[in-house]
């Protein structure tokens, strides 16, 4: 296994753990989903998966095929994000971390 690779699954697992819980925690989200004309049932589904996709970055680890999986469906899940806001017409520098968190999860999934 890649040090590399096993440092972005720690740090990116952590990450979509955090951005998972908002989704369901977080007032600010339900005004971004509201903003961007999405329906809450898809924050409550994209905090779902976000969560899952954190826990196989952290299993994958030790299988890697697993964090493959993981980093393709986060960077699915980041590139809908930063269409998102390009859609939404928001300023280009809210869809940096979005597509930071797309190359980073293909990046994963490539070193697996």
């Amino acid at each position: 296994m890649h040090i590399v690779a096993i440092i972005l699954q720690i740090i990116l697992g952590l990450g979509f753990i955090m951005f998972g819980v908002m989704k369901f925690t977080s007032e600010d989200m339900v005004k971004g989903f509201e903003h961007f004309g999405l329906p809450q049932w898809l924050r409550v589904l994209t905090g779902i998966l976000e969560l899952l996709g954190a826990a196989g970055l952290i299993i994958g680890i030790w299988v890697p095929t697993l964090a493959f999986l993981a980093g393709i469906g986060l960077a699915i899940i980041m590139f809908f994000a930063a269409l998102a806001h390009i859609r939404a017409k928001d300023p280009i520098s809210t869809a940096v971390m979005p597509t930071l968190l797309l190359v980073l999860s293909v990046v994963v999934a490539v070193l697996n």
